[in-house]
């Protein structure tokens, strides 16, 4: 099961994708649909076949949003998270071998379409949380045990 937690951005950028899909997409594709409508045979209208297809993508994705954005609980920066990993952190990294990661740890919802971001259901994220600069953490991942050192934590108020 999924945590239903998201940052402010993460909320307000979900927010714009439902109006934009809604106000804007929805009926202008609408619009396309009834003109390849209004030519006839619909079974051999590209046009309306497509379009077609798209408003369906469109309205489950709308669906999708409608239901998430009332499930989910915004989760703002508090300045009693400094020094510690929380949701919303963007995390440095190290492990033995010098190599480095740095990335943010978000709602699931947020992850797609970002290399630097993480959920917070993650096995790297769920290790991290509550550590300080300097700890080592033992992930479990599908490879075996990974041992990695927190470098940084900082956390960019929105």
């Amino acid at each position: 099961m999924r945590t239903k937690l998201v940052t402010r951005e993460g909320y307000n950028k979900l927010k714009q994708e439902l109006d934009y899909l809604w106000r804007e997409d929805r009926p202008e594709v609408t619009k396309k649909v009834t003109w390849a409508a209004s030519l006839g045979d619909r079974s051999e209208n590209a046009d309306y076949q497509y379009n077609k297809k798209r408003l369906r993508e469109i309205d489950r994705r709308v669906r999708y949003l409608t239901k998430s954005l009332e499930a989910l609980r915004v989760v703002d920066y508090s300045p009693q998270q400094d020094g510690r990993v929380f949701f919303g952190a963007w995390v440095e990294i190290e492990n033995d071998d010098g190599e480095t990661k740095r990335f943010r740890i978000v709602g699931y919802d947020e992850i797609f379409g970002r290399n630097d971001y993480i959920s917070i259901d993650s096995p790297m994220a769920r290790a991290l949380l509550k550590k300080e600069p300097g700890d080592a953490v033992t992930v479990i991942t599908p490879g075996g045990e990974a041992l990695w050192y927190v470098n940084t934590i900082e956390y960019v108020p929105g």
